[in-house]
């Protein structure tokens, strides 16, 4: 029987603007930045908004909520003004109900396409929010404020949004470019030391992969970064999002349709241990004994040279993680290392073929496209034996 088929085929190209704005006291009515970005829909009475604020941002929700509203009404003017406050931290991806919550106030409050979210918090915040926000009505105009320097400097200037499921982290996701993120150093300053800290980590990442001079730069200013030096830190987190920004805009794959994951460094190992752990071991020091781990591993296969690899886990520790958690260690009925299951979970969540990031040098990553579990169980000895002493030559 002859093919009858036939094919419509064009190809078509979106422009996307993506914005990331550096500010302090954003609500401050001396501000203009927020209210610029708002705009009353055409023929509409009152610009529609809807801000989603972590609850674990400010110590007043009631407080926080009328000074957001005084804010919009003397900037913006007429706005139909909605606050929402959820808890923040991975529980907010875990549960379900949370993101019914959120469909539920756009719903009720009968946002539209032309309306504003606003989300304020850290990244799993963050992620949720967008999630919600790029998925009603197929897309609402997300405005994102980070509160965190993991989500200033890293994931909260992305086009990434998720929720966990299936016991796996970001499973259910999207890509939308948010209306603009707005970067507000006062959100840092009564940040918990812990949380301090995890932004750092992201931008060593990003140096380690592809920017020695930066990597350099955060050696030479950890003591002042421990420190919650502003200018050291502001200056960290600027830089290290506008990698970032460059990865998403210049990179060639802003959306993810190949294999390869640079950004991803050290984090198939990161998003296994947070798992492992009940997420008590935060996203940031998990990220921190991932790249450790696959530091090592680098020197290992002979990629990277071993007075580099024990350089960059020296920085590591100066910049106050830990290298090791004995999670790492732990092994399954087999006597299978259970933290390689996130090797071959990371595998499925990219699709395709298995593609690591890796080092050649500081400031030099190349995708991998081999993990062998014998080097991976050595290396976590290694890394062992290296915490312990923090001196100690790591034998390859």
């Amino acid at each position: 029987m002859p093919d009858t088929s036939t094919c419509i085929e064009e190809t078509f190209t979106v422009p996307h603007r993506l914005r990331v704005y550096f500010t302090r006291a954003v609500f401050s009515c001396e501000n203009n930045l927020l209210a610029a970005l708002i705009a009353k829909p055409e023929g509409a009475n009152a610009a529609k908004v809807l801000m989603v604020c972590d609850a674990n941002t400010v110590d007043c929700q009631s407080q926080f909520q009328a000074e957001v509203a005084r804010y919009l009404n003397t900037q913006v003017g007429d706005v139909a003004f909605t606050y929402l406050a959820l808890p923040g931290g991975e529980v907010v991806k875990n549960e379900t109900h949370y993101l019914t919550q959120l469909y539920d106030a756009i719903e009720s409050n009968q946002l539209c396409r032309h309306s504003y979210i606003i989300a304020v918090g850290g990244g799993a915040l963050l992620d949720l929010v967008g999630y919600a926000a790029a998925t009603a009505h197929r897309g609402i105009r997300l405005i994102r404020m980070p509160t965190t320097t993991l989500s200033q400097g890293d994931g909260g200037v992305g086009v990434k949004n998720s929720v966990n499921a299936y016991g796996k982290k970001n499973f259910i996701g999207s890509f939308a470019v948010p209306h603009a993120v707005i970067n507000d150093y006062a959100f840092l300053d009564a940040l918990p030391e812990r949380q301090m800290r995890d932004g750092y980590i992201e931008a060593l990442k990003v140096g380690l992969i592809r920017d020695r001079d930066f990597v350099e730069w955060i050696e030479a200013h950890a003591d002042a970064l421990v420190l919650r030096d502003p200018s050291a830190v502001e200056r960290l987190i600027e830089r290290s999002a506008q990698h970032h920004v460059n990865h998403i805009v210049q990179g060639g794959d802003p959306f993810e349709v190949g294999s390869s994951r640079p950004l991803d460094f050290g984090h198939w190992v990161a998003h296994k241990l947070e798992q492992m752990s009940a997420f008590h071991i935060s996203h940031g020091e998990a990220v921190a004994c991932g790249i450790a781990l696959d530091t090592l591993y680098s020197a290992k296969s002979g990629t990277l040279p071993l007075a580099d690899a024990e350089r960059i886990l020296k920085v590591i520790q100066q910049l106050g993680f830990s290298i090791y958690y004995p999670e790492l260690a732990a092994t399954d009925s087999q006597g299978r290392l259970i933290v390689m299951q996130g090797l071959y979970e990371f595998r499925e969540h990219l699709g395709g073929q298995l593609t690591i990031c890796l080092l050649k040098a500081i400031g030099l990553g190349y995708d991998a496209h081999e993990i062998n579990a014998e080097w991976i169980q050595e290396c976590i000895e290694s890394l062992h034996r290296y915490s312990a002493t923090s001196k100690q030559t790591v034998s390859r």
